[in-house]
């Protein structure tokens, strides 16, 4: 078996690995194994072991930096909220009247919640609130 063939199958192991822990190093392996494969074939540098680890590691780092810049952009966290935090702010309209320190039910967006007056006032059905937060199942609303 030459060098290459082994330089390649590492990389392909590292390519597979990546799939199973995206953590984008084994994908920068992955890369620079595989271009060392490529490389070591020209009759140049594919005898020489030294140039093809010194390959091997300029390249890997290389896309190490390359896809933590992407890494970075594709795992960024979105600047707006998600699932039920994206409430928060929301009108909602009251379904049944809310006693005082009671609770009662709300719609928000076509959904129905359960709903506590953050101040402990009494709301009249048909009125319409502010989400303030959210707590386990319930809204609180103003």
């Amino acid at each position: 078996m030459e060098a290459w063939h082994i330089w390649i199958m590492i990389g392909i192991v590292c390519v597979i690995i990546e799939i199973f822990d995206p953590i984008f190093i084994f994908l920068s392996l992955g890369i620079g194994a595989i271009a060392t494969g490529l490389i070591s074939l020209s009759p140049l540098f594919g005898a020489n072991v030294y140039i093809q680890i010194l390959t091997f590691c300029i390249i890997s780092f290389i896309a190490f930096l390359l896809m933590r810049k992407l890494g970075k952009k594709v795992l960024q966290h979105p600047d707006f909220e998600t699932n039920v935090y994206a409430l928060v702010g929301k009108t909602a309209v009251i379904l049944e009247d809310i006693p005082a320190d009671g609770k009662g039910h709300v719609k928000i967006g076509g959904e129905e919640w359960v709903a506590v007056v953050k101040d402990g006032k009494a709301l009249a059905k048909g009125s319409k609130a502010t989400v303030l937060e959210i707590e386990g199942n319930k809204v609180i609303i103003s």
